[in-house]
């Protein structure tokens, strides 16, 4: 304490006592930063939890202007699904879990051989949420987590099919980093509504869905599984189309899926 004194009684124009001053200043301000930090962790975590449930319930249509998210989320149950059986599971069940993180974790997921992974995320994690609308196993809707490359980013969002398991309800990103305007504009209303009828399966099983190159044509044989592309953004649609063929196959649910329409056959 003497020795700081002694600096702090230097001229002002002292090199040491500027020094002496920065190092002050930048840690007092690291204590307040990292204090406040800890201190918001929570209100940071809630508000995080929050938000994931509004886009739960915007991607499945349930989200009304005005409404309580807690209030509408009351009927969708979240589960955790083991992807390698395709089987509901109890693991991570009781605690927080983030199936992105998992998936850079060695022990929680597993590396996805070149050749196979269209979606370009590398490791998939090997348990993940998924969330039922409705009560117990008796579902109106399904709602999946999606994940992969466009042109300057990952896309993160889910994909929400009817009961019948291959008709989609809706699509809708949360998270990406596509240039506005091009790429960008998966976020527009207009192109998210498209997706809503649209079968992700034909009859033999194949997932057909796809983002094509300009507009669909209603009359052709591929129109109920198929999406307007969007305009000078043909690496992002390629890429919706892409992450939606490997998760909805039996890289990522096409498995899971699998065994529910046996169970409800």
């Amino acid at each position: 304490m003497a020795r700081f004194k002694s600096v702090m009684a230097l001229p002002n124009d002292s090199t040491k006592k500027t020094l002496a001053v920065a190092v002050v200043m930048c840690l007092a301000c690291s204590i307040v930063v990292a204090g406040a930090a800890v201190m918001l962790r929570p209100l940071q975590s809630a508000n995080a939890a929050l938000d994931r449930k509004r886009n739960i319930l915007a991607v499945a249509g349930l989200l009304q202007p005005g409404q309580d998210v807690e209030e509408a989320f009351a009927n969708v149950q979240r589960r955790m699904v083991d992807l390698e059986t395709g089987e509901f599971t109890d693991k991570f069940m009781d605690v927080e879990y983030d199936q992105y993180v998992a998936a850079r974790d060695p022990e929680l997921s597993v590396a996805i051989p070149g050749d196979e992974d269209i979606a370009g995320i590398g490791r998939k994690a090997r348990y993940s949420e998924v969330y039922l609308v409705g009560e117990g196993d008796d579902f109106t809707q399904i709602i999946l987590p999606v994940n992969g490359l466009g042109l300057w980013s990952t896309l993160y969002g889910f994909v929400s099919l009817d009961q019948d398991l291959k008709t989609i309800q809706g699509l809708k990103f949360y998270d990406h980093a596509e240039t506005p305007g091009l790429g960008g504009e998966v976020d527009n209303l207009d192109w998210q509504a498209q997706w809503k009828g649209k079968l992700a399966y034909d009859d033999s099983g194949e997932v057909r869905i796809q983002v094509i190159k300009g507009v669909v044509d209603e009359n052709s044989a591929d129109a109920a599984f198929s999406v307007d592309g969007l305009a000078g953004a043909s690496l992002t649609s390629r890429g919706v189309s892409q992450l939606l063929r490997f998760w909805l196959d039996e890289q990522g649910f096409g498995t899971f899926l699998e065994n529910l329409r046996q169970q409800g056959a």
